[in-house]
């Protein structure tokens, strides 16, 4: 396949989007289009300021065309499946936003259809494939500077933001559950640097601690989680101050046999300016390392597993297997 990837974006319910078609534009894919449908005309009007060249065209048109190689999407969590299913029985590949699906029949649904057409159902993890930090942990860990990962700590915490949300936002029953939601990152992160194909959910919780008046919604949750080889704990929130200069703190801490690394990847709090900060200890000591300028890679990996049929930017399997463990996180869940 010599032309460039054509894809298109349907789903615009979700800020999210506007990575997954600015990366894989990056990445060296056309956009021949997007649908606009959307839940939250916010997200519609910040799409069509940053890409006011793309063509709005009929969902069905974007779904028939077999000039389109993949369809990525940021729906509302609970139409994603659908769309990913219908875009695999179309021929097209797929990349959604988190979480994939928010039910275990849906995940078993996607498993089913991708087998049966072939098809790449792959999920972006943002707080991974779009954080620089990451990348450069990655090639940290590939290359063996704290030896084996045998513990990760991930802190997902995230502004509310109340007033901008849709109605969606705050029904379980369209995002999923905190769980379900923000935690597959952490999830993804844990069977990435631990090399873990799968894992066990020891415990969870969730809880409502700010919104009286929404009392189905959740605002913390956290999980502890373990491997064959290695074991975890997560913790995600709704509870970023209004006095931090960006949406999150996310940070991720990596056990190593022969060293740690930490990565702070939105904000350094009254330390180095800018963001994807990480910091190594081995037995030569102490290294602070500028990952700002690391290049993102999951985007260009996913175009050429598209071309190739391969599965470089994420392990078959990986994407529906961490979905199912944050949907059993969030089913078996305490709730506080």
């Amino acid at each position: 396949m010599s032309r460039p990837l054509r894809f298109a974006a349907i789903g615009l319910d979700h800020r999210h989007i506007y990575h997954l078609v600015g990366e894989n534009v990056a990445a060296g894919a056309e956009c021949a289009g997007y649908c606009a449908e959307t839940s939250d005309t916010k997200v519609l009007d910040g799409f069509r300021e940053r890409f006011p060249s793309l063509p709005a065209v009929e969902r069905d048109r974007l779904f028939d065309d077999p000039s389109i190689d993949f369809v990525v999407s940021a729906a509302i969590p609970r139409d994603r499946p659908a769309i990913a299913i219908r875009a695999m029985k179309a021929g097209k590949d797929v990349m959604v936003d988190k979480p994939g699906a928010i039910a275990l029949d849906q995940a078993a649904a996607i498993e089913t259809v991708a087998r049966e057409t072939g098809r790449i159902f792959s999920i972006c993890f943002s707080e991974r494939f779009v954080v620089r930090a990451c990348e450069a942990a990655s090639r940290l860990v590939a290359e063996g500077a704290i030896g084996r990962v045998i513990h990760t700590t991930g802190l997902g915490p995230h502004r509310l933001n109340r007033a901008i949300r849709p109605d969606w936002f705050f029904d379980p029953a369209a995002y999923g559950g905190i769980l379900t939601d923000i935690a597959s990152h952490q999830i993804d992160q844990f069977l990435f640097f631990t090399g873990s194909s799968d894992a066990e959910i020891v415990a969870s919780s969730v809880a409502n601690r700010g919104l009286p008046d929404v009392p189905a919604f959740e605002d913390f949750g956290d999980i502890l989680l373990r491997s064959a080889t290695a074991a975890g704990y997560i913790r995600v929130d709704w509870f970023t101050p209004n006095g931090l200069p960006t949406w999150g703190d996310g940070r991720l801490f990596l056990l190593g046999t022969e060293g740690t690394i930490e990565l702070r990847k939105y904000v350094d709090i009254a330390g180095r300016a800018g963001t994807d900060h990480v910091l190594l200890t081995d037995a030569k000591g102490v290294r602070y390392i500028d990952a700002s300028r690391e290049p993102l890679t999951y985007f260009a990996r996913f175009q050429d597993d598209v071309r190739t049929r391969a599965a470089t930017a994420l392990p078959a399997g990986h994407a529906l297997a961490v979905t199912r463990l944050a949907i059993g996180a969030q089913e078996k869940a305490r709730r506080g």
